[in-house]
């Protein structure tokens, strides 16, 4: 296993000044009901942070949703786990609607745009969801690369460098469209 020490204690002292009640953390057995649930293993790095820092809570703006409700859950009162398998289900009314497979969703940002990790890739690239100008049914469209890895996506947050920050709302943000959205539906 990759050692994140040093990213994992960036975390928790930026997570601590922002919100000093976090969640517990949760435990290997939080973990692995997680897991089993969702037919697929966390990446490393966010079962790291769930393990470590907090149950969710911590992160940029609304906060990394909470593996169970013990921790922070989404605007509907969902789980990072009740999510993805909310949104894995197939819609009678769109029939091209579809969510890939091992893409946990574990931030909200509002207007159904959430922040995703892809815990099928080494790196956990971090995925942007934003359905709003979809009027077609291509859901693909829908998914942008927000983050090479996890590690990078984290330490833009710690540095206050994301597109979401305050300073930078105003700033053309230009990101790739996740080319592998549509083969795994």
């Amino acid at each position: 296993m990759i050692d994140f020490g040093d990213l994992l204690a960036r975390v928790a002292t930026r997570a601590a000044a922002g919100s000093p009640e976090l969640p517990p953390i949760v435990s290997p057995e939080d973990i692995a009901e997680a897991e089993s649930a969702l037919g697929f293993p966390l990446h490393p790095l966010l079962a790291q942070l769930y393990r470590r820092i907090g149950n969710g809570g911590f992160g940029p703006e609304y906060g990394i949703l909470g593996l169970s409700k013990t921790g922070r859950t989404s605007d509907v009162g969902l789980t990072a786990v009740e999510e993805y398998r909310q949104r894995r289900v197939s819609d009678a009314t769109d029939t091209r609607w579809f969510w890939p497979e091992g893409v946990l969703p574990i931030l909200t940002w509002g207007c159904s745009m959430y922040a995703c990790v892809d815990c099928r890739s080494e790196a956990g690239t971090v995925l942007l969801f934003e359905p709003n100008p979809i009027d077609d049914g291509q859901w693909a469209e829908a998914w942008f690369v927000d983050s090479p890895s996890l590690a990078e996506w984290l330490d833009t947050w710690i540095s206050g460098q994301g597109w979401y920050e305050e300073e930078n709302i105003d700033e053309e943000v230009d990101m790739p469209r996740w080319e592998d959205a549509a083969s795994r539906a």
